[in-house]
């Protein structure tokens, strides 16, 4: 059963009579609006539209990627500022100490403390300055990623300038069929009686795109249907001028030698 078939809204029994060349006209007028509507269809699902979605969705990806390592590269800036203040405070109490203690005068007991102090400083000293290359390591791997993230940017620019070059020119291309189909339509239905037309456009608005169809061995070319019984006797004895529909699809049906009638 044709999908379509529910066209309440169109006259069942308007009756149209038009030469059988301008029916058979009339089918030249469907193939052009066949073909413009194909031509919307294909300007919609162009491969490189999914292409290019595809790639902005990889280059979102790769732009959150690079805000989360800049993030963390600022933080591993700020801990190695920080621990290298911490150095530089540890290695200014230490000159110092090691000043106090080599100005000599000191009690025994003062100067136990005050080396104690400084095999401490010492100590810490090293711990930081560990800290301090384990966030310049962090930071070259931070950066080394940043890099990999801007490169892997760069290429899918690249893609992207290749793929709107490709949908730009399919779209031109399209743009043209347009233009031609539009024009042969135009043709077509000025030379066509207007209530003809008129009908023919109605239908096809209601019925997925297609108003006229080529009756083909007793089978309606728009649904698929075989007439028979009374609409096959109707599509049979009436006259050749008399505009026919599909029982079925409300179509209008062209009647030619092929018709098997």
């Amino acid at each position: 059963m044709d999908a379509s078939r529910p066209i309440t809204w169109i006259e069942p029994d308007l009756t149209v009579n038009a030469d059988p060349a301008a029916q058979l006209r009339l089918l030249d007028l469907q193939a052009a609006d066949t073909a413009l509507a194909q031509l919307v269809h294909r300007r919609s699902t162009l491969p490189e539209l999914a292409a290019l979605a595809d790639a902005t969705q990889r280059t979102e990806v790769l732009a959150t990627e690079a805000a989360e390592l800049e993030t963390r590269l600022a933080d591993v800036d700020a801990d190695q500022r920080r621990l290298e203040a911490e150095v530089d405070n540890v290695r200014a109490r230490t000159a110092r100490d090691e000043r106090r203690l080599t100005g000599g005068g000191l009690p025994a007991k003062e100067l136990e403390s005050l080396q104690h102090e400084i095999a401490t400083l010492a100590r810490r000293q090293s711990s930081l300055e560990d800290d301090v290359l384990d966030m310049m390591e962090q930071r070259e791997s931070l950066d080394s990623k940043l890099q990999s993230v801007a490169t892997r940017r760069g290429d899918l620019d690249a893609e992207r300038e290749k793929l709107e070059g490709a949908r730009d020119a399919a779209w031109a291309e399209i743009d043209e069929q347009e233009r031609r189909h539009a024009t042969d339509r135009q043709a077509i239905a000025a030379e066509l009686p207007a209530d003809l037309v008129q009908l023919y456009d109605r239908i096809r608005l209601a019925s997925g795109g297609v108003g006229a169809a080529l009756l083909r061995n007793r089978r309606c070319e728009g649904c698929r249907i075989e007439l028979a019984g009374n609409e096959l006797a109707t599509a049979r004895h009436s006259a050749p001028d008399v505009v026919i529909r599909c029982d079925n699809c409300r179509r209008i049906l062209v009647r030619t030698a092929e018709s098997g009638l």
